[in-house]
């Protein structure tokens, strides 16, 4: 233990304590458990505008803002019951000046000569943070807003154009049926392809316009295993035409918060895409990984395939339509569904890649 220093005057502490409680940046006050002022420091006569004498002359209640009255209640009896030692709430005020401030207060209990209780109030001015709080909330809400009328508007769209595609197949199949010497008429052909063509990008716009966010009480505990061993199961005779050993170490025990349909899509599309992009130089491998990371499960899916150029492709990688070999398959529809999928789960999706030596793709789950 270490020795006191006798030479120190411990009458000169209430000193010291009176240079910091007037000195120190924020308000801070003593009160009675009547809640009147008994001392105040020159911060808090700074905070509201008052003087101190104008401070200790009147009713606190006066200078509040009347739907902030009662906040204090609830934690002020726990406080005097002893079932709490401090407690912190926001209320507003009036500065003299009438504007109107935002006060953090913390509140603690004390207690003095005598044992009588005492309260310290510290006083903190968040009202600035506290407009950048407001102002960011309107930003929100009206973000909220216009996302709610283009989602609408992208249903409208959707429906009507599978009205109109749905009626321009029916007219071209009509022409060709009564028409039927016309047939390998060039026209015709052309015709056909390009509602096929229409047909096909409205399907695509319809998939994209039904992604929303999902709240998390709308989602699944899923277990991430059983969900990769059912969709290695429906690719079963893709894998085995291109000879691809896919090696499946997904953490049995790591389970995600998803949706169903969601969940086997991404899966399935990590999947199939791994083996559409093969190189034809090796056997193709698929490894599937997990790990935990924060509040997330990381689905990992490498494979030692074509890989794709970062440098070139990055920014591009999600994007519709956008395609990076030359797979007579590939529409550029896959990856960017799939990421709106990830993300309307609350999770994210990361890459590497070298080209000629493969891909892994890191897919964030929220972890159940």
């Amino acid at each position: 233990m270490r020795a006191t220093n006798p030479s120190y005057n411990f009458s000169n502490a209430h000193d010291v304590l009176d240079r910091v409680f007037n000195n120190t940046y924020n308000g801070i006050a003593v009160v009675n458990l009547e809640g009147n002022w008994l001392k105040v420091n020159e911060s808090v006569c700074d905070l509201f505008g008052y003087t101190r004498w104008e401070l200790f002359n009147m009713d606190i209640n006066n200078i509040i803002y009347v739907e902030d009255l009662g906040v204090h209640e609830k934690k002020y009896e726990k406080l005097i019951q002893g079932k709490i030692d401090k407690y912190r709430i926001k209320q507003r005020y009036f500065h003299k000046d009438g504007t109107m401030l935002w006060i953090l207060i913390y509140v603690s209990l004390v207690y003095f000569k005598h044992g009588k209780p005492y309260m310290i109030w510290q006083f903190n001015d968040v009202t600035n943070r506290q407009k950048n709080l407001d102002k960011l909330k309107a930003m929100l809400s009206v973000v909220k807003e216009q996302n709610e009328r283009l989602a609408s508007f992208a249903d409208i769209v959707t429906h009507n154009l599978r009205s109109h595609s749905g009626n321009l197949s029916t007219i071209t199949e009509f022409l060709e049926s009564d028409f039927s010497s016309q047939k390998e008429n060039e026209n015709l052909k052309l015709l056909k392809k390009a509602v096929d063509n229409l047909q096909e990008t409205v399907s695509h716009l319809t998939q994209v316009a039904k992604i929303r966010e999902i709240e998390p009480s709308k989602m699944d505990v899923l277990n991430l295993y059983d969900y990769v061993e059912k969709a290695m199961y429906n690719i079963i005779a893709m894998a085995q035409n291109a000879n691809a050993v896919i090696y499946n170490e997904i953490d049995e025990t790591h389970h995600v918060k998803a949706i169903s349909a969601y969940l086997d899509s991404i899966v399935l599309n990590f999947l199939t895409n791994a083996i559409k992009y093969r190189s034809d130089k090796r056997t193709p491998i698929i490894e599937l990984t997990s790990y935990i990371e924060d509040d997330y499960i990381v689905f990992v899916v490498g494979d030692n395939g074509l890989g794709i150029d970062l440098k070139k492709y990055r920014d591009k990688l999600f994007k519709m339509y956008k395609t990076f070999h030359y797979n007579e398959d590939a529409i550029g529809i896959g990856l960017f569904i799939t990421k709106n999928h990830i993300e309307s789960l609350g999770g994210k999706v990361e890459v590497k890649s070298e080209v000629g030596v493969g891909t892994e793709f890191s897919i964030y789950l929220k972890r159940a």
